[in-house]
């Protein structure tokens, strides 16, 4: 019975992906430097949360060559147990495919054992997965230094434009009206976000999004993980969702809402994490044991999360622009905690990014929406000179709205620049 239910699904799971391949998509912006190790036998592991388009990335990396696909996140395959049969079945619906897409990996019982088995085989192999224990743990520990991985965020801004068939022209970009324009399609995107499904097809972002975010929860999470009292980790991601962009502590939470330990919060929290829902910034310290012990900010993967589950009365632009240049700054190449941090001042003044290379602290960056009353951008400028002596570092940013100047206050020059032109 289960050599048939194979064999039937992989037969399924082929038309979906010739379906798959007869569809145009918006080409993501990092599939040209993908495609240089399409060739490499390093495993491509493809990761982020649902709905990202992992798939769709991995058929425009796969589709001039000939591939066989298995979709495991397929109830059919929820159990199944006897690999061999796969790969035999496999073999004979894809004669002499050399390259083969596993989508949601993670859902396969031992999936190392089958992953390595078809490696030894010589198989070029692209995997997907929801959860980025794939990465750091699992796979890691199985396949050492014998990954390639690709991480799939939201459409950035310029794919979101793409998807709405706008084009940014840079010789007419600053015409006030088409400036404005391309600034009411910013403002949407910083409250809708920027999963492809809503950008592509204008689903209502809410709806979609509430739902999206459910089913993350309690498939990726709750039943992954086997959590009795999932009424505790919804309450969690509640706060979470309400309180992007702030400061907090496990003890704080802990007596927020009557959680027995920190150590509960902490695994939840990482399982927000390794769902890609949530991200958790350290704040900046030479000691790494001191970025350890202070409270971390919170971001969210996508700004729709918060205006579809949020607890909030009217829009805060400030932090929808805050959380979503953390995004942009990830999706630069800036990891979380090793290069990108946050930074609170001897004086408890707060910089929201501090962005590190290899020689030290290379650049700092306020966000502020608006910087036209001059107590708000005195706040700022002063944050930012004085993280600049601490830090010893002289590229200041403060990112705005719709302003941009260069301006010396306190001694130092301080470049302000228009959300636009920066993602530009």
């Amino acid at each position: 019975m289960e050599v048939e239910m194979i064999r039937n699904t992989i037969l399924r799971h082929k038309e979906e992906r010739n379906l798959y391949l007869k569809k145009t998509y918006i080409k993501r912006e990092n599939i040209d430097s993908s495609l240089r190790f399409l060739e490499s036998d390093l495993i491509k592991v493809v990761t982020g949360a649902r709905r990202t388009g992992k798939s769709v990335f991995s058929f425009l990396l796969l589709k001039d060559r000939e591939f066989g696909y298995v979709n495991f996140d397929d109830d059919s395959l929820a159990n199944l147990h006897d690999t061999d049969e796969l790969v035999k079945t496999l073999s004979e619906v894809y004669p002499g495919a050399k390259y083969f897409l596993f989508d949601e990996i993670q859902n396969l019982t031992n999936w190392e054992l089958f992953v390595n088995k078809l490696q030894r085989r010589e198989r070029n192999l692209v995997l997907t997965g929801s959860n980025s224990k794939l990465l750091s743990g699992e796979l890691a520990s199985s396949l050492t230094g014998r990954y390639i991985p690709i991480e799939i965020l939201p459409f950035s801004f310029r794919e979101y434009l793409q998807a709405l068939k706008m084009e940014i022209n840079p010789e007419t970009i600053q015409l006030p009206e088409h400036r404005g324009e391309i600034l009411r399609i910013l403002r949407q995107y910083l409250q809708e976000g920027g999963f492809p499904e809503v950008a592509v097809n204008r689903f209502d972002s809410g709806k979609y999004l509430e739902t999206l975010f459910d089913a993350i929860l309690l498939k990726d999470i709750v039943k992954r993980y086997k959590i009795r009292q999932a009424d505790s980790i919804l309450k969690l991601a509640g706060y979470m969702l309400s309180n992007q962009c702030s400061e907090f502590t496990y003890t704080g939470i802990k007596n927020d809402f009557g959680f027995r330990s920190k150590t509960t919060i902490q695994r939840y929290l990482n399982y927000l994490e390794e769902s890609f829902l949530v991200f958790l910034l350290n704040r900046f310290s030479f000691k790494v044991k001191q970025q350890i012990k202070s409270p971390k900010k919170l971001y969210l993967l996508d700004n729709g999360f918060t205006r579809a589950k949020g607890f909030q009365f009217s829009s805060n632009y400030g932090k929808s622009m805050e959380n979503f240049v953390f995004i942009d700054l990830v999706r630069r190449g800036f990891v979380p905690n090793r290069k990108l941090f946050y930074h609170k001042n001897s004086d408890g003044t707060e910089v929201d990014f501090v962005v590190c290379e290899e020689k030290g602290v290379e650049t700092l960056i306020q966000v502020c929406y608006d910087i036209s009353e001059y107590r708000t951008k005195e706040r700022e400028i002063k944050a930012l000179s004085k993280a600049a002596r601490e830090l010893k570092c002289s590229n200041l940013q403060v990112l705005t709205w719709d302003y941009s100047a260069e301006e010396q206050h306190h001694g130092n020059t301080i470049k302000f620049i228009a959300l636009l032109d920066w993602l530009m």
